[in-house]
């Protein structure tokens, strides 16, 4: 039996319910509508990620010795 024709078939249904999907999902518009932030927003959260590391080194060789 020949399926070529479902293949044929399917591969264009499924890209309209991607695009459906894209759509719904919230892609595109809106995504510029979001707040950024700000530089001590980031500043705080790379210093927490800073701490971290540390902790994560110093564990690591509490480990290794």
């Amino acid at each position: 039996m020949n399926w070529s024709w479902l293949v044929t078939l399917v591969c264009p249904l499924m890209m309209i319910f991607m695009m459906f999907g894209m759509r719904g999902g919230g892609h595109g518009h809106g995504m510029h509508s979001r707040r950024q932030p700000k530089v001590e927003e980031l500043q705080q959260e790379l210093n927490e990620l800073k701490a971290q590391n540390e902790k994560m080194r110093a564990d690591l060789n509490s480990i290794i010795s």
